[in-house]
């Protein structure tokens, strides 16, 4: 499990910000967890600090190409 706080949702991308200074835009989210935070739209959530669980997914044509998945979010603080 990483720790890391979102910055923004934006043209289809989530990016979080990582304790080590890395940005990381994740362009799918495990259904579940937009079920639960609705990072899309809830102005609320930016700056958040969260727990996450996330996987490359390389593409099978393009090996240099991957995607980041979201599997599993919490809610750590609120501001």
């Amino acid at each position: 499990m990483e720790t890391a706080v979102f910055k923004k949702y934006e043209n289809g991308y989530y990016t979080f910000l990582f304790g080590n200074g890395e940005e990381i835009d994740f362009e799918e989210v495990n259904p579940r967890v937009l079920h639960k935070f609705n990072l899309k739209h809830d102005k609320s959530l930016i700056n958040e600090t969260f727990t996450l669980i996330f996987v490359e997914v390389f593409d099978d044509d393009d090996d240099d190409f991957i995607i980041y998945r979201i599997e599993y979010l919490e809610l750590i603080n609120s501001n």
